[in-house]
C-alpha cells in the first residue's frame, strides 16, 4: 500500500482492525451463539462498571438487541472490570502488528473510543463508536473519522494532527509496504491533502471542510461503504 492508500486507511481501515481485534479475542460470536439465551438484559454482578441498561443502548444504537447481547458477552469475557484500559488497548493492536509500533496509533484511537475522557473504554463507548462504524451514515462516520484526527478536541484538525495520525500509521506498518514509502512522504502527503481541504486557508481544518472535502472524493467514499452489514 503506498502513501495515498494511507490516506484511506485512516479513515477506512480503522473498522477492519478494530473487527479484526473483536473476533481475535472473541468479543465478536456468532448470533446463533446466543439465539437460546433466557437473560434479557445486561447484568452482570460483579463488574466494576454497571452498564446502561439494553433497552437504553439499542435506543442509541442501530444494533438489535441479540447483537447487544452477543457483543456484550464477548466483552464481559475479555474485560471482565467492565471496561478496556489503554495499555491493554495497546497491547491488542500491538498483537496484529509485531513487526511495527502500533502503540501511538492505538493512543489515537483509544482516545476516539474514550468518550468521556476518563481513561478507560467501557461497554457503552465501545458499542457507541463500533454502531457509527459499522452501520452509521457517510456523515456519521465521517464525523468519527474527524474525531480521530482532532487529536486535542478543540473542533479543528491542524496540520501538525493529521501529520501525527500519519506517522503512527506508518510507524505501525508504513516501512513495510510496496512499494517501500520514502521517510519524507508522509509530511509530503499531509501537505497536499491538508491544503486540499483548508478551503479558507486559515491554517485549520473544520468539521464542515473535512466531511466536504471527503464527500467529493470517491475512493474515501467507497471505503465508507466496505464495511456496511460487517455483522
Amino acid at each position: 500500500m503506498g502513501i495515498q492508500g494511507m490516506e484511506l486507511f485512516a479513515i477506512g481501515v480503522v473498522i477492519i482492525l478494530f473487527m479484526a481485534v473483536l473476533k481475535q479475542f472473541g468479543i465478536l460470536e456468532p448470533m446463533s451463539s446466543f439465539e437460546d439465551s433466557s437473560d434479557s438484559d445486561l447484568e452482570l454482578s460483579t463488574v466494576r462498571h454497571q452498564p446502561e441498561g439494553l433497552d437504553q443502548l439499542q435506543a442509541q444504537t442501530k444494533f438489535t438487541r441479540k447483537e447487544l447481547q452477543s457483543l456484550y458477552r464477548g466483552f464481559k469475557n475479555e474485560c471482565p472490570s467492565g471496561m478496556v484500559d489503554e495499555e491493554t488497548f495497546k497491547s491488542i493492536y500491538s498483537q496484529f502488528f509485531p513487526q511495527g509500533d502500533a502503540t501511538t496509533y492505538a493512543h489515537f484511537l483509544f482516545n476516539a473510543f474514550d468518550i468521556d475522557r476518563n481513561g478507560s473504554i467501557r461497554f457503552e463507548d465501545f458499542v457507541i463508536g463500533l454502531s457509527v462504524l459499522l452501520r452509521g451514515s457517510v456523515t456519521e462516520k465521517l464525523n468519527w473519522a474527524f474525531n480521530l484526527y482532532d487529536i486535542n478536541k478543540d473542533g479543528y484538525i491542524t496540520k501538525e494532527e493529521m501529520l501525527a495520525i500519519m506517522k503512527s500509521i506508518y510507524d505501525m506498518m508504513g516501512r513495510y509496504t510496496y512499494p517501500c514509502v520514502r521517510d519524507e512522504a508522509p509530511s509530503e502527503h499531509v501537505d497536499k491533502f491538508f491544503q486540499k481541504m483548508d478551503k479558507n486557508r486559515d491554517g485549520v481544518v473544520t468539521i464542515e471542510e473535512f466531511i466536504e472535502t471527503c464527500q467529493k472524493d470517491e475512493n474515501i467514499m467507497n471505503s465508507m461503504q466496505l464495511f456496511e452489514n460487517v455483522i
